[in-house]
């Protein structure tokens, strides 16, 4: 009988467990991957190194010294041009507006 009362006793008692805190999973960190395709907003800042700055101003000069990008700069300007004179001419009222026919 003295089990039984000792048992209920402790059945009746308040045991105070204390809580464990919920751990959160742990989130993988985010790796990039080439193969993917990225967006970012205009108003977003990208910060590089000095390094990382004279890699990309070394590569753009070493491409633009080249012939072919000389040839390339030359027809923009000279594309630039003959927009400017074709917007020039439109504005003037030299040039009209192609109908639909």
């Amino acid at each position: 009988m003295s089990e039984e009362l000792e048992v209920t006793q402790l059945q009746e008692e308040e045991v105070n467990v204390p809580e464990m805190p919920v751990q959160e999973p742990v989130q993988e960190p985010v790796k990039y991957d080439p193969n993917k395709k990225y967006t970012w907003s205009t108003d977003d800042v990208f910060v590089i190194n000095g390094a990382e700055f004279g890699i990309i101003l070394n590569s753009l000069r070493a491409q633009l010294a080249t012939e072919e990008a000389a040839r390339i700069l030359l027809a923009n300007r000279a594309n630039n041009t003959v927009e400017e004179v074709l917007a020039r001419s439109v504005e003037s009222g030299v040039i009209k507006e192609a109908q639909d026919q």
